[in-house]
């Protein structure tokens, strides 16, 4: 029979060594197969909130201002019809907020979409149709030009109700978004 190894430090440090690389190879090979396909799903949302967000549009050209991706829309016949510029800020009740922000040609929210979120379900993230075209918060055809604000920091917006540190993370990327607009290159 087998003599049993004793419970010694050094055999449960060389035990738990062992099973901690075991682990760690099963997770970088599992990363490995996930990581493709996850940053192919996400850039196929990225590609369907560009879609989403700007007026109907014939080719993009990406832009970079101040570390931000702007992909810029034109007809057919060259004409600039809008921008959709990625912006996030960390000032969301949750934490990071991640916008997909449309502006038309003349610099008005055409559309948005939300990229990435943590905000508490039934509440901040009530933020995906809050600010849409008929909901109570429309944002849609405003130009923040001017900064847009929630009507209780003296602005035109409604905030989510019992949401309003959503609602200015939300406004303030919207504004973000409009700032880097009148940057762009047409």
């Amino acid at each position: 029979m087998a003599k049993k190894a004793q419970s010694t430090l050094v055999n449960m440090l060389l035990s738990l060594t062992a099973i901690a690389l075991v682990a760690a190879a099963a997770l970088a090979a599992l990363n490995g197969v996930t990581k493709e396909p996850i940053a192919k799903a996400q850039q196929a949302k990225v590609e369907n909130a560009i879609s989403a967000v700007l007026p109907a549009f014939a080719t993009l050209q990406d832009q970079e201002i101040d570390g931000r991706t702007c992909h810029l829309a034109y007809a057919d016949d060259g004409t600039f019809v809008g921008a959709a510029v990625e912006a996030g800020n960390d000032k969301g009740f949750g934490g990071h907020l991640q916008l997909m922000v449309g502006l038309d040609a003349e610099g008005n929210v055409s559309g948005y979409q939300i990229l990435e979120t943590h905000e508490t379900p039934g509440l901040g993230a009530k933020a995906d149709q809050w600010f849409q075209k008929g909901s109570k918060g429309d944002i849609i055809g405003l130009n923040p030009a001017e900064h847009l604000n929630v009507k209780k920091d003296g602005g035109q917006v409604d905030a989510i109700t019992g949401s309003t540190i959503t609602s200015r993370a939300f406004l303030s990327i919207v504004n973000d978004a409009a700032d880097i607009f009148q940057k762009i290159e047409k």
